[in-house]
């Protein structure tokens, strides 16, 4: 029998895969039959079955749904019952144990398709049995519970389908010892956790669909599937990384996760492509125009992200594609002639709003919102992704409290050299003249941080001394360093925010602080104070790292402020102190809080112990 590609192949082959015998069908299959039709509490599509009904003899079709026994000689090969979608669940007495039990008895079937029949209850392991499977498809029930391990046995299966059910757990990694599986769809359940690894080692896997689940995590390395056309998982929680998939894909929904980082530049030679679904996730970088001249291509949908870039009007377009949805981006440039000409645009569905590109209709943003988008999360537009610290204008900081921090931390660093070693005074120092800069910067700050030669000098000599240097961090960064700031990655919470350790992408261990900003607040209070707490630096302190900021789609107003820290494991600055001749003045922690979000934003600075 040939595999079938997709779902429609299985209810053709009612009709095409085996022709009806009309050789007596056995007694007891006979008897079978009508037992399922009991256990199913007589559903309409079956009315005509009857003791003495030609089974093999053709099937029903009506506006309660249909249903087709095929068989091979005197035994069943398919069974194909199919109710209306929504059917109500089976009464209270229906058994699903017995249900499988009963099928058990038709040792010979191949097909089973079971859909929209109210069947309830934990699918169970018996169902391996039927050894000879090899298409099963029972969607739209209310099927809960795990898939059970006893399918494992069925060696020959080649279509699994449990779309529309209430299926949890998570998909088990002995899904992909199945040597033949070539259809996976568990559409619209309840899975939950990782997809296994072992699904990138199924060389028969043609189509596979986990849309509208709580699946996590990243997906599996694909790129050994070399028979994989369909790639459907949107509507999950899968992410950050964008997944490997082999060169023959036609179709690719990775809508509504949280995929982040860039579109990878192979994407734009997968010439099979056909439909293209990465809208509402976490992408940011350069959008590749090349994508739209893809020969197949029908389906483009990058909507909802953070995509940079100036198109033009004269960017090709595939002659197939039909639908295109570029909107709630950051694009910029012209909109390609090819999309945008009236003559072009009858037989298309083309969506560009909210970009600020220059369509004169009204729905784009003016070209500074984008530019601060970009530079919001470490893009500068046009250009490859790059760290934008500093770059006036678009740049928050901590405010005004850093000055009362300043003074504190000379007062503690003060104290302590007199009790410990003449290293203190360096430190001391140090504090004094960082205060007496941040005296001169509350009257003026400069126009470009990064341009200051004085601040690239200082910077290199803090590199010298190993003392990490500050930038920018885009929020992609900071959720692949703390998992999406999961509740285990939490030190602490308060009123203004939490703090959370992580670590990021080249190993670095960070403590990550999230406060809350008033819309009130301008951008450019918080510039010269960015520069102050990136400047308080000292091989005896623990520095800021950098910082990252959310900004508002529609106003382009700051709304999350993140600062990355060092990490410093045990103990506070009373411990580290007290160790006057083993580790001097060493790690002094400190750690920012907000106690009143007014007009100077912070208003308190505070040491805490770094867990």
């Amino acid at each position: 029998m040939a595999r079938p590609s997709h779902l429609l192949l299985i209810f053709l082959s009612v009709f095409l895969a085996l022709p009806p015998e009309t050789t007596q069908l056995q007694a007891s299959q006979a008897w079978t039959l009508l037992k399922i039709q009991q256990l199913l509490n007589h559903p309409p599509m079956l009315s005509h079955w009857r003791s003495g009904t030609d089974f093999c003899g053709g099937g029903s079709t009506g506006p309660s749904g249909t249903a087709a026994v095929v068989c091979y000689g005197d035994t069943v090969t398919q069974l194909h019952i199919a109710g209306a979608a929504g059917s109500p669940p089976l009464p209270k007495n229906f058994s699903i144990g017995t249900f499988v039990t009963t099928l058990s008895r038709l040792p010979d079937l191949k097909v089973l398709i079971l859909s929209g029949l109210g069947l309830w209850g934990a699918l169970p392991g018996k169902l391996g049995r039927l050894a000879a499977l090899e298409i099963v498809s029972v969607s739209g029930n209310y099927i809960s519970g795990g898939i059970p391990r006893g399918m494992s046995r069925l060696v020959g299966l080649q279509t699994l389908v449990l779309d529309d059910n209430m299926l949890g757990g998570e998909v088990p990694a002995w899904i992909g010892t199945l040597p033949s599986l070539a259809v996976l769809s568990l559409r619209n359940n309840s899975l939950q956790g990782a997809v296994p690894e072992s699904i990138g080692r199924m060389p028969s896997l043609r189509s596979l669909v986990l849309a509208s689940n709580n699946l996590t995590g990243n997906l599996p390395d694909m790129s050994r599937l070399t028979n994989l056309q369909v790639l459907d998982v949107g509507g999950n929680s899968l992410g950050p990384a964008f997944p490997r998939l082999g060169r023959k894909v036609v179709t690719m929904v990775l809508s509504w996760n949280k995929f982040g980082g860039g579109l990878p530049a192979e994407l734009s030679s997968f010439y099979l492509l056909e439909r293209v679904d990465v809208s509402w996730n976490r992408f940011v970088g350069p959008f590749t125009p090349a994508l739209l001249s893809l020969p197949s291509l029908r389906f483009l949908s990058i909507a909802g992200n953070r995509f940079t870039g100036t198109l033009s009007d004269k960017a090709p377009c595939g002659d197939n594609l039909r639908y295109i949805d570029l909107s709630s981006n950051l694009l910029m440039g012209s909109v390609p002639a090819c999309l945008a000409s009236p003559d072009r645009k009858r037989d298309k569905v083309v969506l560009i709003a909210a970009n600020c590109l220059d369509n004169g209709d009204g729905s784009q943003h003016p070209s500074p919102f984008c530019q601060t988008q970009a530079l919001a999360v470490g893009i500068v537009p046009g250009k490859e992704r790059k760290s934008v610290a500093g770059k006036e204008g678009f740049v928050a900081g901590v405010v005004a409290a850093v000055l009362v921090a300043v003074s504190v931390v000379g007062v503690m660093v003060f104290f302590a050299v007199r009790k410990v070693t003449v290293k203190g005074a360096k430190a001391r120092a140090l504090a004094t003249s960082v205060e007496e800069h941040a005296s001169s910067a509350s009257s003026g700050y400069p126009s470009k941080l990064l341009a200051d030669a004085r601040y690239i000098s200082q910077t290199v000599k803090l590199g010298a001394l190993g003392i990490p240097s500050y930038r920018s961090f885009s929020l992609v960064e900071l959720e692949a360093a703390t998992n999406n700031f999961e509740n285990s990655y939490l030190v602490e919470q308060d009123s203004h925010g939490e703090m959370y350790r992580g670590r990021l992408g080249n190993g670095t261990p960070v403590t990550i602080r999230t406060l809350k900003i008033k819309r009130r607040q301008s951008t450019q209070s918080f510039n010269r104070h960015i520069e102050m707490i990136s400047r308080l630096r000292h091989q005896n302190l623990v520095s800021a790292l950098g910082h990252c900021f959310e900004y508002d789609l529609d106003d382009s107003t700051v709304t999350q402020l993140y600062i990355v820290f060092e990490y410093v494991q045990n103990g506070n600055l009373r411990s580290r102190i007290s160790r006057k001749f083993s580790v001097p003045l060493a790690f002094i922690s400190i750690t920012l809080t907000i106690r009143s979000l007014t007009v100077k934003l912070f208003s308190e600075l505070k040491f805490t112990r770094r867990n």
